[in-house]
């Protein structure tokens, strides 16, 4: 299926790795031109920007000014197109609620929430200015499936899926579209990597890393599937909206967790 983006301009954040990475390799591979953002890169991006279709910038979007300046970037490739707010972070909270500092609120809401909003303010005008635009935003299962450990993160992400649903009315009549996915659990160094989110679980029940990862498949039901989605499914689903063949689909949320939620 030909989606239609080649030449096209995105910026992606968090693309050095997981599902980030996997969005400007399959960006790349459709023929579109990426600025990369991330505060480090990575052999695999590395690779990615000698081929000369992406512009890697050294970025820390928990810096207020820091979205404004990374999609500055496009201009270098003379616009911009498409925009995939990907970064974001989640710590465990095994203390609970009360032992969550404002502090440790205001880290999780700047980076998992602000980020995303301030990258996309920068990029709408530039957006309007070719015409259109889609803005394609990575949130969580966890905006509507809330879990006290990750109360803060839920919290964040619930706030970004209202903020796409609110931007897709107010700019629809002029050729942008918003959406936003919601990925269960995904193969990624955030959730399997040696300090991810099932090692960290595994310290604090006090077991081994492959049974802290099965009780995570096991838990709300388990999913469906029975295993994690892989990082290269999320950016399959990413292309797709920020392309023309979902072009009258805005203000949505695609959920792909491998049927882990049950409810309708």
């Amino acid at each position: 299926m030909d989606l239609g983006l080649t030449d096209k301009v995105a910026v992606v954040t968090g693309a050095s790795k997981g599902i980030g990475l996997a969005i400007t390799q399959r960006l790349v591979a459709e023929g579109a031109k990426v600025i990369a953002g991330s505060r480090s890169s990575s052999p695999e991006l590395d690779e990615l920007v000698a081929g000369g279709s992406v512009l890697f910038e050294s970025v820390d979007l928990s810096k207020v000014d820091a979205p404004a300046r990374l999609i500055e970037r496009s201009a270098d490739f003379g616009g911009l197109d498409i925009l995939v707010n990907n970064v974001g972070a989640v710590a465990l909270r095994f203390d609970g609620f009360l032992a969550i500092t404002d502090e440790q609120w205001n880290d999780t809401l700047n980076l998992s929430f602000l980020a995303a909003m301030r990258t996309t303010r920068a990029a709408i005008p530039l957006l309007i200015e070719r015409g259109g635009g889609n803005v394609v935003t990575i949130g969580s299962v966890n905006a509507f499936l809330p879990d006290p450990p990750v109360v803060d993160y839920s919290a964040a992400k619930a706030a970004v899926w209202n903020l796409s649903k609110a931007l897709s009315k107010e700019f629809g009549a002029q050729g942008l579209r918003f959406n936003t996915i919601s990925p269960g659990p995904v193969a990624t160094q955030l959730w399997l990597g040696e300090n991810g989110v099932a090692a960290t679980a595994a310290k604090s029940m006090g077991v081994d890393f492959d049974t802290a990862r099965d009780r995570v498949v096991a838990a709300q039901g388990g999913f469906s599937t029975g295993r994690f989605t892989q990082p290269s499914e999320v950016a399959d689903l990413a292309l797709i909206l920020a392309s023309n063949r979902a072009g009258n689909v805005t203000g949505s949320d695609f959920l792909i967790d491998g049927g882990l939620v049950k409810t309708l």
